[in-house]
Protein backbone atom coordinates (compact mmCIF):
# COMPACT_ATOMS: atom_id res chain seq x y z
CA UNK A 1 0.00 0.00 0.00
CA UNK A 2 2.88 2.60 1.12
CA UNK A 3 4.31 1.82 -2.54
CA UNK A 4 1.44 2.56 -4.25
CA UNK A 5 0.86 5.27 -2.36
CA UNK A 6 4.26 6.55 -2.97
CA UNK A 7 3.76 5.87 -6.84
CA UNK A 8 0.76 8.09 -6.92
CA UNK A 9 2.49 10.88 -5.43
CA UNK A 10 5.49 10.89 -7.66
CA UNK A 11 2.35 10.57 -10.98
CA UNK A 12 0.72 13.62 -9.74
CA UNK A 13 3.99 15.60 -9.09
CA UNK A 14 5.04 15.06 -12.31
CA UNK A 15 1.63 15.68 -14.50
CA UNK A 16 -0.46 17.15 -12.27
CA UNK A 17 -4.08 16.51 -10.88
CA UNK A 18 -5.93 17.09 -13.98
CA UNK A 19 -3.91 13.68 -15.62
CA UNK A 20 -6.12 11.85 -12.70
CA UNK A 21 -9.20 12.62 -14.70
CA UNK A 22 -8.14 11.69 -18.28
CA UNK A 23 -5.58 14.14 -19.44
CA UNK A 24 -2.90 17.17 -18.67
CA UNK A 25 -3.40 20.13 -17.49
CA UNK A 26 -5.00 23.01 -20.32
CA UNK A 27 -2.23 25.52 -19.79
CA UNK A 28 0.67 22.40 -20.31
CA UNK A 29 -1.56 22.04 -23.72
CA UNK A 30 -1.88 25.31 -24.57
CA UNK A 31 0.08 27.07 -27.55
CA UNK A 32 0.87 30.28 -27.57
CA UNK A 33 -2.15 32.78 -29.19
CA UNK A 34 -0.94 34.02 -32.26
CA UNK A 35 -3.03 36.62 -34.23
CA UNK A 36 -2.08 37.39 -38.03
CA UNK A 37 -3.03 41.37 -39.22
CA UNK A 38 -2.72 41.90 -42.88
CA UNK A 39 -2.47 45.97 -43.59
CA UNK A 40 -2.64 47.01 -47.28
CA UNK A 41 -2.51 50.38 -48.37
CA UNK A 42 -2.16 53.22 -51.12
CA UNK A 43 -1.18 56.94 -51.51
CA UNK A 44 -0.84 59.56 -53.78
CA UNK A 45 -3.88 57.81 -56.15
CA UNK A 46 -4.71 61.30 -57.77
CA UNK A 47 -7.61 60.00 -59.37
CA UNK A 48 -6.38 57.61 -61.78
CA UNK A 49 -9.22 55.23 -61.77
CA UNK A 50 -8.29 53.68 -64.83
CA UNK A 51 -5.09 51.55 -65.92
CA UNK A 52 -1.99 53.28 -67.96
CA UNK A 53 -2.84 53.24 -71.60
CA UNK A 54 -0.85 50.81 -73.38
CA UNK A 55 1.56 53.52 -74.89
CA UNK A 56 4.57 52.50 -74.20
CA UNK A 57 5.55 54.02 -71.22
CA UNK A 58 6.99 53.09 -68.33
CA UNK A 59 3.74 52.94 -66.46
CA UNK A 60 1.90 51.01 -69.57
CA UNK A 61 -1.02 48.78 -68.49
CA UNK A 62 -0.11 49.11 -64.73
CA UNK A 63 -3.14 50.40 -61.87
CA UNK A 64 -7.15 50.76 -62.40
CA UNK A 65 -9.34 50.10 -59.79
CA UNK A 66 -11.12 47.44 -60.90
CA UNK A 67 -7.74 45.06 -60.98
CA UNK A 68 -7.09 46.89 -58.09
CA UNK A 69 -10.60 46.02 -56.23
CA UNK A 70 -9.81 41.98 -57.48
CA UNK A 71 -6.83 41.76 -55.61
CA UNK A 72 -8.02 43.69 -52.24
CA UNK A 73 -11.28 41.29 -52.26
CA UNK A 74 -8.12 38.00 -53.44
CA UNK A 75 -6.35 38.75 -50.10
CA UNK A 76 -9.67 39.07 -47.57
CA UNK A 77 -10.50 35.62 -49.08
CA UNK A 78 -7.10 34.56 -48.16
CA UNK A 79 -6.72 36.79 -44.57
CA UNK A 80 -8.97 36.55 -41.45
CA UNK A 81 -8.02 40.31 -40.24
CA UNK A 82 -7.16 42.38 -43.55
CA UNK A 83 -7.27 46.43 -43.04
CA UNK A 84 -7.17 49.30 -45.74
CA UNK A 85 -6.01 52.39 -45.73
CA UNK A 86 -5.30 55.18 -48.14
CA UNK A 87 -2.60 58.13 -47.19
CA UNK A 88 -4.11 61.09 -49.04
CA UNK A 89 -4.10 62.73 -52.26
CA UNK A 90 -7.37 60.64 -53.70
CA UNK A 91 -8.24 63.75 -55.61
CA UNK A 92 -6.66 65.65 -58.87
CA UNK A 93 -4.68 64.05 -61.85
CA UNK A 94 -7.13 62.88 -64.16
CA UNK A 95 -10.31 64.19 -66.25
CA UNK A 96 -12.26 62.26 -63.90
CA UNK A 97 -11.42 64.51 -61.26
CA UNK A 98 -12.19 67.55 -63.37
CA UNK A 99 -15.49 66.17 -64.32
CA UNK A 100 -16.52 64.86 -61.38
CA UNK A 101 -14.72 66.21 -58.64
CA UNK A 102 -14.06 63.57 -56.96
CA UNK A 103 -17.05 61.37 -56.45
CA UNK A 104 -16.02 58.34 -58.32
CA UNK A 105 -12.87 58.16 -56.38
CA UNK A 106 -14.27 57.81 -53.21
CA UNK A 107 -17.30 55.04 -54.62
CA UNK A 108 -14.38 53.20 -55.68
CA UNK A 109 -12.88 53.11 -52.23
CA UNK A 110 -16.14 52.35 -50.71
CA UNK A 111 -16.28 49.65 -53.09
CA UNK A 112 -12.85 48.55 -51.85
CA UNK A 113 -13.77 48.89 -47.99
CA UNK A 114 -11.15 51.46 -47.20
CA UNK A 115 -10.79 51.03 -43.45
CA UNK A 116 -9.60 55.21 -43.45
CA UNK A 117 -7.67 57.41 -45.44
CA UNK A 118 -6.02 60.68 -44.66
CA UNK A 119 -6.64 63.93 -45.74
CA UNK A 120 -3.74 65.31 -48.43
CA UNK A 121 -2.86 68.86 -50.49
CA UNK A 122 -4.58 67.66 -53.08
CA UNK A 123 -7.99 66.98 -51.80
CA UNK A 124 -8.31 70.57 -50.93
CA UNK A 125 -8.14 71.75 -54.98
CA UNK A 126 -11.97 71.67 -55.53
CA UNK A 127 -12.09 73.75 -52.24
CA UNK A 128 -13.66 73.04 -48.54
CA UNK A 129 -17.77 73.06 -49.97
CA UNK A 130 -16.15 70.30 -52.47
CA UNK A 131 -14.34 68.41 -49.78
CA UNK A 132 -17.53 68.41 -47.76
CA UNK A 133 -19.41 67.13 -50.57
CA UNK A 134 -17.33 64.05 -51.33
CA UNK A 135 -16.30 63.36 -47.85
CA UNK A 136 -19.88 63.06 -47.17
CA UNK A 137 -20.32 60.36 -49.38
CA UNK A 138 -17.44 58.15 -48.25
CA UNK A 139 -18.84 55.20 -46.04
CA UNK A 140 -15.14 55.09 -44.10
CA UNK A 141 -13.44 58.06 -41.88
CA UNK A 142 -10.60 60.89 -42.60
CA UNK A 143 -8.30 60.64 -40.07
CA UNK A 144 -6.52 63.79 -39.63
CA UNK A 145 -5.28 64.92 -36.14
CA UNK A 146 -3.21 68.28 -36.81
CA UNK A 147 -6.00 70.18 -38.92
CA UNK A 148 -8.22 72.28 -36.72
CA UNK A 149 -11.14 72.96 -39.16
CA UNK A 150 -13.32 74.36 -37.01
CA UNK A 151 -14.05 78.08 -39.04
CA UNK A 152 -14.68 76.18 -41.69
CA UNK A 153 -17.23 74.07 -43.56
CA UNK A 154 -15.27 71.08 -43.21
CA UNK A 155 -15.65 71.44 -38.70
CA UNK A 156 -17.14 67.50 -38.08
CA UNK A 157 -16.20 65.84 -40.94
CA UNK A 158 -12.92 64.69 -39.55
CA UNK A 159 -11.51 62.55 -36.78
CA UNK A 160 -8.08 62.74 -35.34
CA UNK A 161 -7.91 59.06 -35.10
CA UNK A 162 -10.30 55.75 -34.94
CA UNK A 163 -9.27 52.57 -33.11
CA UNK A 164 -10.12 49.44 -35.25
CA UNK A 165 -10.75 45.57 -33.50
CA UNK A 166 -9.43 42.44 -34.89
CA UNK A 167 -9.75 39.56 -33.42
CA UNK A 168 -9.10 40.87 -29.94
CA UNK A 169 -6.12 43.60 -30.95
CA UNK A 170 -6.56 47.15 -31.21
CA UNK A 171 -5.16 48.85 -33.75
CA UNK A 172 -5.18 52.74 -33.18
CA UNK A 173 -5.23 54.56 -36.68
CA UNK A 174 -4.16 58.58 -36.71
CA UNK A 175 -3.78 61.19 -39.56
CA UNK A 176 -1.35 63.72 -39.93
CA UNK A 177 -1.39 66.08 -43.23
CA UNK A 178 1.42 68.85 -44.49
CA UNK A 179 1.28 72.52 -44.02
CA UNK A 180 -0.92 73.99 -46.10
CA UNK A 181 0.72 77.91 -46.25
CA UNK A 182 3.24 77.96 -49.02
CA UNK A 183 1.79 74.71 -50.41
CA UNK A 184 -2.20 75.30 -50.46
CA UNK A 185 -3.90 78.34 -51.93
CA UNK A 186 -5.83 80.04 -48.91
CA UNK A 187 -8.83 80.34 -50.88
CA UNK A 188 -8.72 76.71 -51.00
CA UNK A 189 -7.70 75.85 -46.94
CA UNK A 190 -9.33 78.82 -45.59
CA UNK A 191 -9.30 78.96 -41.44
CA UNK A 192 -7.97 75.64 -41.47
CA UNK A 193 -5.43 75.68 -38.52
CA UNK A 194 -2.51 73.96 -39.20
CA UNK A 195 -0.67 72.47 -36.16
CA UNK A 196 2.92 71.19 -35.55
CA UNK A 197 3.25 67.14 -36.44
CA UNK A 198 5.35 65.94 -34.52
CA UNK A 199 3.41 67.29 -30.93
CA UNK A 200 0.83 66.68 -32.16
CA UNK A 201 1.53 62.50 -33.21
CA UNK A 202 3.37 62.17 -29.51
CA UNK A 203 0.47 63.27 -27.88
CA UNK A 204 -2.21 61.15 -30.02
CA UNK A 205 -0.43 58.44 -30.26
CA UNK A 206 0.71 58.48 -26.34
CA UNK A 207 -3.26 58.52 -25.24
CA UNK A 208 -3.80 55.62 -27.91
CA UNK A 209 -0.92 53.30 -26.77
CA UNK A 210 -1.35 54.80 -22.79
CA UNK A 211 -5.22 55.51 -22.35
CA UNK A 212 -6.61 53.26 -25.07
CA UNK A 213 -4.66 50.31 -24.54
CA UNK A 214 -3.75 49.70 -27.98
CA UNK A 215 -1.70 47.06 -29.12
CA UNK A 216 -0.58 48.44 -32.32
CA UNK A 217 -0.23 52.27 -33.68
CA UNK A 218 -0.25 53.25 -36.91
CA UNK A 219 0.04 57.09 -38.50
CA UNK A 220 -1.12 57.34 -42.21
CA UNK A 221 0.91 60.50 -42.79
CA UNK A 222 0.80 62.80 -45.83
CA UNK A 223 4.01 64.65 -45.23
CA UNK A 224 6.68 63.30 -47.38
CA UNK A 225 9.20 60.40 -46.78
CA UNK A 226 12.26 62.58 -46.57
CA UNK A 227 13.99 66.08 -47.62
CA UNK A 228 17.17 67.85 -47.88
CA UNK A 229 15.83 71.16 -45.71
CA UNK A 230 13.99 71.70 -42.18
CA UNK A 231 10.66 69.59 -43.22
CA UNK A 232 9.32 67.41 -40.97
CA UNK A 233 9.33 64.34 -42.47
CA UNK A 234 8.11 60.96 -41.96
CA UNK A 235 11.89 59.73 -41.12
CA UNK A 236 12.21 62.70 -39.11
CA UNK A 237 8.57 62.03 -37.35
CA UNK A 238 10.08 58.82 -36.46
CA UNK A 239 12.45 59.59 -34.75
CA UNK A 240 11.49 62.22 -32.87
CA UNK A 241 8.15 60.57 -31.73
CA UNK A 242 7.19 57.65 -29.07
CA UNK A 243 4.72 54.95 -29.40
CA UNK A 244 4.07 55.02 -32.84
CA UNK A 245 4.78 50.86 -34.99
CA UNK A 246 3.88 51.96 -38.79
CA UNK A 247 4.00 55.25 -40.75
CA UNK A 248 2.07 54.82 -44.05
CA UNK A 249 3.08 58.03 -46.24
CA UNK A 250 3.21 59.73 -49.11
CA UNK A 251 3.32 63.08 -50.98
CA UNK A 252 6.57 62.42 -52.33
CA UNK A 253 5.45 59.68 -54.31
CA UNK A 254 8.26 57.46 -52.89
CA UNK A 255 8.64 53.89 -54.02
CA UNK A 256 9.91 51.52 -51.27
CA UNK A 257 10.50 47.98 -51.81
CA UNK A 258 9.88 47.08 -48.30
CA UNK A 259 9.60 49.57 -45.21
CA UNK A 260 12.43 50.93 -43.97
CA UNK A 261 12.97 51.40 -40.32
CA UNK A 262 13.98 54.29 -38.06
CA UNK A 263 14.43 54.34 -34.44
CA UNK A 264 12.07 56.33 -32.02
CA UNK A 265 12.84 58.84 -29.37
CA UNK A 266 12.87 55.05 -27.21
CA UNK A 267 14.88 53.11 -29.23
CA UNK A 268 12.38 51.08 -30.61
CA UNK A 269 11.54 50.30 -34.68
CA UNK A 270 9.38 52.28 -36.42
CA UNK A 271 8.53 51.29 -40.01
CA UNK A 272 7.76 53.61 -42.56
CA UNK A 273 6.26 52.30 -46.08
CA UNK A 274 5.00 54.18 -49.16
CA UNK A 275 3.98 52.71 -52.62
CA UNK A 276 4.57 55.40 -55.46
CA UNK A 277 1.87 56.86 -56.80
CA UNK A 278 -1.32 56.06 -58.96
CA UNK A 279 -2.55 52.88 -57.68
CA UNK A 280 0.43 51.10 -59.58
CA UNK A 281 1.26 48.83 -56.50
CA UNK A 282 -0.41 48.09 -53.54
CA UNK A 283 1.17 47.77 -50.00
CA UNK A 284 1.22 44.84 -47.97
CA UNK A 285 2.63 44.61 -44.80
CA UNK A 286 1.88 41.17 -42.73
CA UNK A 287 2.15 41.01 -38.85
CA UNK A 288 1.94 38.25 -36.47
CA UNK A 289 1.17 39.13 -32.34
CA UNK A 290 1.31 36.82 -29.91
CA UNK A 291 -0.24 37.84 -26.60
CA UNK A 292 2.28 39.18 -24.12
CA UNK A 293 4.97 39.43 -26.72
CA UNK A 294 6.26 42.07 -29.16
CA UNK A 295 4.45 41.89 -32.90
CA UNK A 296 6.36 40.55 -35.47
CA UNK A 297 6.48 41.63 -39.24
CA UNK A 298 6.19 38.26 -40.58
CA UNK A 299 6.23 39.83 -44.38
CA UNK A 300 6.21 42.68 -46.31
CA UNK A 301 5.72 43.66 -50.08
CA UNK A 302 4.33 45.94 -52.70
CA UNK A 303 2.62 44.15 -55.04
CA UNK A 304 1.94 45.44 -58.22
CA UNK A 305 -1.73 46.58 -59.76
CA UNK A 306 -1.89 45.00 -62.97
CA UNK A 307 -3.62 42.44 -65.10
Amino acid sequence: MDALQSNRRQFLKLFGTAAVIGGLAPEALAKPKLTKLTILHTNDVHSRLDPFPMDGSRNAGRGGIVRRATLIDQIRNEQPNVLLFDAGDLFQGTPYFNLYKGEPEVQAMNRMRYDASTIGNHDFDGGMDNMVTQFGKANFPFLIANYDFKNTAMNGRTEPYRIFKKDGLKIGVFGLGIKPEGLIPKELYKETVYTEPVETANAVAADLRNNKKCDYVICLSHLGYQYNDTNVSDRVLASKTRNIDLIIGGHTHTFLDAPVNVLSQDGLPVLINQVGFAGIYLGRIDLTFERGKAKVMSESKAVEVKS
